[in-house]
């Protein structure tokens, strides 16, 4: 089995589809305003938005996405007025990590794990 896609609700589709292109992903089914699909720009995985009349934020979803440039990402996202909670910062599970939201207050961690994503050394064999 393989994960092919995580879907999020969102109320604004067209403000999502700019943050999200902002984050680097490539839109690539476009029914907006009521639907949108990312390819992430590595690997094969997908990500969708839909179309909802109200969200509730905080709502316990968090999104990871993996960069091995981490710290240049984040640098290269300020400068094109992405906001963070927390910047990039060595974490004692072995991942470096940056907090952010979405529009629609989704959790947004990027993230650099390597190795340690699925084989950190407490791993049970």
């Amino acid at each position: 089995m393989n994960l092919n896609q995580i879907t999020i609700p969102s109320i604004n589709i067209e403000e999502s589809v700019a943050f999200y292109k902002t984050l680097g992903l490539h839109l690539i089914v476009d029914v907006i305003p009521n639907y949108a699909r990312f390819e992430c720009p590595d690997g094969e995985s997908t990500f969708s938005i839909h179309k909802v009349d109200s969200v509730t934020k905080n709502s316990g979803v968090t999104i990871y996405f993996e960069d091995d440039n981490l710290d240049a990402l984040v640098e290269k996202l300020k400068k094109k007025g992405v906001k963070f909670d927390s910047l990039p910062e060595d974490k004692f599970w072995l991942w470096r990590e940056a907090h952010l939201q979405d529009p629609d207050g989704n959790n947004i961690i990027l993230y650099h794990a390597g190795e340690n994503r699925k084989n950190p050394p407490w791993r049970i064999n």
